[in-house]
């Protein structure tokens, strides 16, 4: 009996355009839909596996390249040479999987053709999430689907590196049924897919519903920015915008003591306002307060005596700059309701290229109250997971960011709540403030580019360890392990039987549907 072939592509070059226009719009920015992000590999992979190598992969790369471009401007990130080289690594490191597929992708029978792409994608959205000195600011596909609350409960089992695994089964096997049609076994490859992304799904469901907070015991948390006035008031004194003057080595000393003090009036006197409207919790967002080193004691005692005037916890977020190198400490410390200063806190991922400070030791405070136990992280320190497994009720995440940034940052953040079970309050100067609940419920947001006011959020104070959060990566541990392992032994089998011409029938067969039946 004649073997059946699989069709060839019918113009695969429009399965490139067509892939590269839907990676152009998930690309975890202000303009992203979430089905393009289901579609792009889809497409890609479509035609790379009817193309020659040595012209598919660099159109791939051309578009993973792209992509990371277009985030780029979307988000206004500021250009420096870190930056346009992580660009290009970003390019290449997401084309790899692209890579696996085509080059070892036809050896590896049906199952393999089916679970190796997604393994590898998986894989290398872990090792940048993880390793990666942007962490998960760009590339990880989950912060394309925030919106889909339900598809991402998974991530509190698994973590958030398993929605790119999905996202990559999607395509390898939307590719099966397009190459094989109704034979097997892409049936049954369709149905255990479409049977375990439902499941997904339905359980995400049963979780959010299972942990309604509607009418569990909450606090009222506070979001305070500096004012219009007290930022004009700054920005006269240093001629320059407060964006502009975050590099202490740049900032004139005696400039920041003119300015402090009509600054930390303004932070106080909203935190009273806040704590007369109910809050109990009090966060200011990052560097909200600007101070010399040699009235850092001065300020402390300042905020002690509010947190115990006001009987409420605050979470003060302060720039003190430093007479010497590295100039500066991006900082927050918590004051309880009688004045005691629970703990301080600086940052562990100050922002590469941008922020010069010297690294916190990334030891995450965590203090019980009658509100929870309450824990801090400060802006991009919520884009690495791993640093992210708290044992906490609220985590309270002081930010700081720029308008096309601000909305996408903070729901990147979310996530983390669903990950790890607790609240998540993240408090943006020039961006977007919003508190999540443990399911990634919006609890309350607030424009913070168009609306600096104080803003609240009633916010549960029972959180629950999910086993993410107990176990860390052990998951995406065994999927690259499991990758790197399958990639070798197909690149030793490729090397003692290379693949057959491109172009040949026999090509052809193993390129659409793999040696295995």
């Amino acid at each position: 009996m004649t073997e059946r072939l699989a069709p060839p592509a019918q113009r695969p070059w429009l399965c490139l355009w067509g892939g590269a226009a839907a990676s152009l719009l998930s690309v975890g920015g202000r303009f992203d839909v979430p089905l393009a992000a289901w579609v792009a590999p889809l497409l890609l992979l479509r035609f790379l596996r009817h193309t020659r190598p040595l012209v598919a992969l660099p159109a791939v790369f051309a578009v993973t390249v792209a992509s990371a471009a277009v985030w780029m401007a979307e988000l206004a990130v500021p250009i420096t040479w870190l930056t346009l080289l992580g660009d290009v690594a970003f390019g290449v490191a997401y084309g790899l999987p692209y890579v696996v597929d085509r080059l070892l992708g036809p050896r590896a029978g049906t199952p393999g053709r089916v679970l190796l792409f997604p393994a590898a994608a998986m894989s290398v959205e872990f090792l940048l999430g993880t390793y990666g000195p942007f962490g998960t600011a760009y590339g990880m596909r989950a912060a394309s689907q925030h919106a889909n609350t339900a598809l991402l409960q998974i991530t509190a089992l698994t973590g958030p590196y398993v929605i790119a695994f999905a996202i990559g089964a999607g395509a390898t096997v939307g590719n099966l049924v397009w190459e094989r049609g109704p034979h097997r076994p892409a049936p049954r490859w369709a149905a255990a897919y479409a049977t375990a992304l439902a499941l997904i799904v339905v359980g995400g469901q049963l979780r959010t519903m299972s942990t309604d907070d509607t009418g569990a015991d909450t606090v009222k948390v506070a979001g305070i920015n500096p004012s219009q006035a007290a930022i004009d008031a700054e920005t006269a004194v240093h001629g320059a915008s407060r964006l502009a003057v975050t590099d202490p080595r740049r900032v004139d000393r005696a400039d920041v003591r003119r300015a402090m003090r009509p600054l930390l009036d303004d932070l106080f006197r909203q935190t009273a306002r806040a704590a007369a409207a109910g809050a109990r919790i009090v966060v200011w967002s990052e560097n909200a307060a600007r101070v010399a080193d040699e009235d850092h004691r001065a300020y402390l005692r300042q905020a002690s005596a509010a947190a115990d005037a006001h009987n409420v916890y605050l979470l003060v977020a302060d720039l003190t700059y430093l007479p010497e190198a590295p100039h500066g400490r991006d900082e927050t410390h918590l004051f309880g309701p009688d004045g005691t200063k629970l703990w301080d806190y600086e940052k562990a991922r100050p922002i590469p290229g941008l922020e010069i400070y010297t690294p916190g030791d990334g030891h995450v405070p965590v203090v019980d109250t009658p509100y929870g136990r309450l824990a801090n992280v400060i802006c991009y320190d919520a884009d690495f997971p791993a640093g992210n497994h708290i044992d906490a009720d609220i985590v309270l995440v002081p930010g700081g960011d720029w308008p096309e940034m601000g909305r996408t940052h903070t729901a990147m953040a979310g996530l983390r709540a669903i990950e790890n079970g607790y609240a998540l309050v993240r408090q943006d100067f020039n961006g977007q403030s919003s508190a999540y609940d443990a399911t990634g419920r919006l609890l309350s947001t607030q424009d913070t580019t168009t609306d600096p006011g104080v803003w609240y959020a009633d916010v549960p104070i029972h959180g629950s360890r999910t086993p993410y959060s107990r176990t860390g990566d052990i998951v995406s541990w065994g999927v690259l392990a499991g990758t790197v392992a399958t990639a070798v032994v197909l690149a030793r089998r490729t090397r003692r039987r290379p693949a057959p011409p491109s172009g040949s029938a026999s090509s052809a067969r193993a390129s659409a549907v793999g040696p295995g039946r």
